[in-house]
């Protein structure tokens, strides 16, 4: 789904934590409780981790200059609170605010001279750029800098490890056990409200519009997402992202329709004035939602506001909505 990564593939709040700084204890200074926090991060490094294609990357220190190659990867790095060691971004980042004022290095044809350039101590690749990008990273492995590929995450428990990983790597790692623990409490505290619904509901999910309707289909993330909160995704019958006529969709005939892209204005009107729609389920019943993209398919920080928001798109009145 080229259409999809371009458009999100849909960033997240500048977390500043203070680090600890303090220098070591001494008899003098007895009162200085700085310094086994210090050494607890050190005592991470240097260590070593196994990346998405089986590269073991040893790091000697916490990374002070890194680039990131994706979205999901910069908001993950963007709330340990690594905002001044991130260097460069992908030309889609858009989240936090404060990765719009970083160097772009390209997006899926990203620029392997302006990267090499910038000299940073790591570079987080992604795992679904491989088959456009694997002979850039190699060139910039070649240029002497490490390269660590973070796995495309097919869950929530995939998620929570990847943020775990960059936490280790980024001697971040009580930073990132709290991401992660509030992420838990959120899908939770979700999962608790839906689980009260009695009637449910099927869904289709339109990632672009006509004419080249994409939607998800079972083993896709959304559809794992959807199951969660009780919900049927109306198009698991085919596998993975997939295009679909508008005549299929009547037939399918949706209880909930869920627009993921917000580019055109007029998204959630033009679902409705489509020839033919007016005898599904959705239309009549007005639960035409558009949800934001990138909070439902960026694998990090933001991922649980995303499972909440397709929720409360198709049960509000669990939501008190």
């Amino acid at each position: 789904m080229k259409k999809i990564w371009q458009l999100g593939l849909s960033a997240f709040l500048a977390v500043f934590l203070l680090a600890a700084c303090g220098t070591a204890t001494t008899t003098e200074k007895p009162e200085v409780d700085e310094t086994p926090k210090v050494e607890e991060v050190k005592a991470d490094f240097p260590l070593t981790l196994t990346d998405a294609v089986g590269d073991e990357i040893t790091f000697e220190k916490a990374p002070a200059t890194i680039v990131s190659m994706m979205p999901s990867n910069t908001e993950i790095l963007f709330e340990l609170g690594l905002a001044d060691e991130v260097v460069g971004v992908n030309d889609y980042d858009d989240y936090p605010a404060e990765a719009l004022e970083k160097e772009k290095i390209g997006g899926m044809e990203f620029n392997v001279e302006k990267i090499v350039s910038m000299n940073p101590e790591i570079v987080f690749a992604h795992e679904s750029g491989l088959g456009s990008g694997e002979a850039g990273l190699q060139q910039i492995r070649d240029a002497g800098i490490p390269v660590f590929v973070v796995k495309n995450a097919a869950n929530f428990e995939e998620t929570y490890t990847t943020i775990e990983t960059i936490g280790q790597a980024t001697g971040k790692t009580v930073e990132a056990e709290k991401i992660i623990t509030d992420m838990k409490a959120k899908v939770e505290e979700v999962l608790a409200k839906t689980a009260k619904v009695e009637t449910k509901k099927t869904v289709f999910v339109e990632t672009s519009p006509a004419p080249e309707i994409y939607t998800p289909g079972k083993n896709t993330f959304m559809d794992q997402m959807l199951e969660m909160i009780g919900a049927e995704n109306s198009a698991a019958d085919q596998e993975g992202w997939f295009m679909i006529d508008p005549e299929e969709i009547v037939k399918r005939n949706p209880d909930v329709i869920i627009v993921l892209y917000d580019y055109i204005e007029t998204a959630v009107a033009d679902v409705y004035a489509r020839p033919g729609f007016d005898s599904i389920t959705a239309i009549k019943e007005k639960t035409v939602v558009q949800v934001q993209e990138n909070i439902t398919s960026r694998t990090g920080p933001r991922l649980a506001e995303g499972l909440e928001e397709i929720a409360k798109a198709i049960y509000p009145e669990a939501f008190g909505e």
